[in-house]
């Protein structure tokens, strides 16, 4: 399980020549709880039903749709990252990092997953993921997430709660 991750990274190609990812099944690599992870161009799903809801749209699951689009916005985010999955996942490890060490106890007791939740990459993801028609509409890439590096991780989770009602 753990290493049939290995061929994906080999055989992986720049962001920008990747119209679609398929949607693998991996089960090693996938938090309980999580539906999908972006991986070097492929969706890691945690089962086949899962994967097959990608792959496929689910056509008139609304819900598939928006977490097919979630993935598609990092797809984007990537591309954004001088079309390179090296530096879209140093920046996406920094920023989980930043968030992890600088984030308060008072923070961490009110959102679960603070670190996650209030990445800059995931706050764009989550927070247009609805708007199926995002990623036609901003044609050069997403690029959201740089405004949201911008702010102090205060600012983000003043945004995140304004946002989800925390």
């Amino acid at each position: 399980m753990m290493f049939q991750v290995v061929p994906i990274m080999w055989r992986s190609v720049r962001p920008s020549r990747i119209a679609d990812m398929p949607a693998v099944v991996n089960t090693f690599w996938l938090r309980k709880g999580y539906e999908g992870l972006t991986f070097f161009g492929r969706i890691l799903t945690p089962s086949q039903e899962m994967a097959d809801c990608f792959n496929t749209g689910a056509k008139g699951d609304r819900v598939s749709a928006a977490m097919k689009n979630h993935e598609m916005i990092h797809l984007r985010q990537a591309q954004a990252c001088h079309d390179s999955w090296t530096c879209f996942y140093l920046l996406y490890i920094w920023y989980w990092l930043k968030a992890r060490c600088l984030t308060g106890r008072k923070v961490r007791r009110q959102l679960r997953h603070a670190a996650y939740l209030l990445n800059p990459f995931e706050m764009e993801a989550y927070g247009r993921m609805n708007d199926l028609g995002y990623l036609k509409r901003c044609e050069d890439g997403a690029r959201e997430w740089r405004e949201y590096a911008r702010m102090s991780l205060q600012e983000r989770f003043l945004r995140y709660k304004a946002n989800h009602r925390l």
